[in-house]
């Protein structure tokens, strides 16, 4: 199983953690979380699927795993700090099970990046792909996405809801790639390209 104690033990030990203590516990709890529709454990599993698909790819594959663990643990739609209070909670954990600082930093600048989608380094691209990954996803799981996100934010108003939305997506279309390394350009940028255009059309 993907979201599970030993699978975070597993990797934080890789890190030099050798007693992980409740950290999963703790994560899960955030998670699991009825206000999550979209930003729940289910995302965190779908990212650790996709980073199986492409670990290969990674300088620091536990990095960007742990990364991804922690990348959403503070998520509430009235907010704006939720990528900064995630990065602070991965960094003071991570720091007080005497992980390196240079391990630390990496991972602390991986989620905040979550936050503009803009890669730092070769890491980062590919931690920031796999964040998009729904984006280039079937039809169905893309709508499916899109209505979870939208109960996530079910306190804005219908229109102003849908003029914000407009925003985020159209910033994606605009980029000249969505998707930052080749081989998830390859795989997702045409359906997500496909995705983003019919729900801006709706």
């Amino acid at each position: 199983m993907l979201f599970s104690h030993d699978n975070l033990s597993q990797v934080l030990a890789s890190l030099g953690v050798t007693d992980s203590g409740d950290i999963f516990e703790q994560l899960a709890e955030q998670y699991r979380s009825p206000s999550r529709h979209y930003h729940s454990d289910q995302h965190v599993i779908e990212c650790l699927r996709h980073f199986e698909k492409f670990r290969h790819l990674a300088e620091h594959s536990a990095e960007i795993k742990v990364a991804i663990w922690f990348h959403d643990a503070i998520y509430d739609s009235q907010k704006s700090d939720n990528e900064e209070q995630s990065a602070a909670w991965a960094t003071s954990y991570l720091t007080s099970k005497g992980v390196a600082e240079g391990v630390v930093s990496r991972i602390d600048a991986m989620i905040i990046a979550t936050k503009t989608h803009k890669p730092f380094n070769h890491d980062s691209a590919i931690m920031l792909d796999i964040d998009l990954g729904i984006l280039g996803a079937s039809d169905a799981a893309f709508e499916a996405y899109d209505q979870a996100v939208r109960r996530e934010y079910q306190w804005v108003p219908a229109k102003a809801y849908e003029s914000g939305r407009k925003q985020v997506l159209a910033s994606f279309l605009s980029r000249e790639r969505i998707y930052h390394t080749d081989a998830m350009f390859e795989q997702y940028e045409s359906q997500a390209r496909r995705n983003l255009t019919r729900r801006m059309d709706r």
